[in-house]
């Protein structure tokens, strides 16, 4: 157990639906101070349409966050983030927007910032946590893939055109630069361990590390750095990357090598291999032995099946981590 008299800090690093049930299970330790930083780039679904009519800061990411982090003491908790993750499946003009999105725009139109009406939207969900857009700069990421071919917006990159299958990402970058957030730059230079991932590679975790800021606060941190590699991987983005390649691309973005590896054990059901399978997805090959730092191997699955949610128009994962497994492991390396 840790000191109950102080407070350990853990920085989550990410975006999409990757690190909510990262967050979910690390809410549930009192002892525990959770910051999850945000990424920007996000430009699909209802977020991108609200971010094109709008002109605000993508809100998707954000919203997710929040739900993850929500209070569930009782049943009205429940129905409010149930609320706030509620996606309309008809209705002109409302189809596919997601109510979460929509009270976060209303907020920051408000508001006149979309910092406090993250903040507003924090307390009326009774959020235990914090919950920090890595900036507050507009933004798209740029891939260049390995025949020289440049695709911007994240969207683009994460559901990529069938001419990218088969192909790697060797350069990523914004459009144009962004900066570090002071209240982020200070979480991770503060924090006691910083957790990068679950999620996708490019469009969710180093879309957080080349914004400007993020990878030099990660190296100053004194805190212990940890990355939990993707259970699967993904054509146009991570085709064939093993997990010591997911490493080497953290390196190469952070500059800085993380501490302790997280390798999921787990097996993928059959069935959902070969839906995978037909995407060309795989899981990420274990080939870890010889990486230089403390490799923790587990069964990080999540046995529930996921649930596709009427409206819901993005290409979702089949499988994904098990809240409890996975802050469990961070729980343990902070002790």
């Amino acid at each position: 157990m840790l000191d109950k008299t102080q407070k350990k800090s853990v920085v989550v690093l990410g975006g999409g639906t990757g690190i909510y049930p990262m967050l979910r299970g690390l809410k549930r330790y009192k002892d525990i101070a959770v910051t999850s930083v945000i990424t920007m780039a996000d430009s699909g679904g209802s977020t991108g349409r609200l971010r094109d009519d709008f002109g605000q800061l993508p809100v998707g990411d954000v919203r997710m966050a929040l739900a993850a982090l929500s209070a569930d003491v009782d049943n009205h908790d429940e129905l409010l983030r149930e609320l706030f993750l509620y996606r309309f499946a008809k209705g002109e003009g409302l189809n596919g927007h997601n109510l979460g999105n929509l009270l976060l725009v209303a907020l920051t139109d408000m508001l006149g910032s979309e910092l406090e009406a993250v903040k507003v939207a924090s307390r009326i969900l009774r959020v235990r946590g914090t919950v920090l857009p890595v900036t507050e700069d507009q933004v798209h990421i740029v891939a260049t893939y390995d025949d020289g071919v440049v695709v911007e917006g994240e969207h683009a990159i994460d559901e990529p055109a069938e001419d990218r299958h088969g192909h790697h990402i060797v350069e990523l970058c914004t459009q144009p630069k962004a900066s570090i957030t002071e209240e982020a730059k200070h979480a991770i230079c503060d924090a006691d361990l910083v957790v990068l991932g679950p999620g996708d590679l490019y469009t969710s975790l180093l879309a957080n590390c080349v914004v400007e800021g993020v990878s030099e606060a990660i190296q100053a941190s004194s805190a212990q750095f940890v990355f939990f590699t993707n259970l699967m991987t993904k054509e146009g983005q991570t085709h064939n990357l093993t997990a010591k390649g997911h490493i080497e691309e953290v390196l190469k973005y952070v500059g800085r090598a993380p501490d302790t590896v997280v390798v999921n054990t787990a097996t993928v059901p059959e069935h959902l291999l070969q839906k995978y399978a037909e995407a060309h997805q795989y899981p990420v090959v274990d080939d870890v032995n010889e990486v230089a730092c403390n490799i923790v191997r587990a069964d990080l699955l999540d046995s529930t099946p996921v649930q596709r949610k009427e409206g819901d128009v993005l290409q979702r994962s089949l499988v994904r981590g098990d809240s409890k497994k996975m802050a469990e492991i961070v729980y343990n390396l902070l002790s």
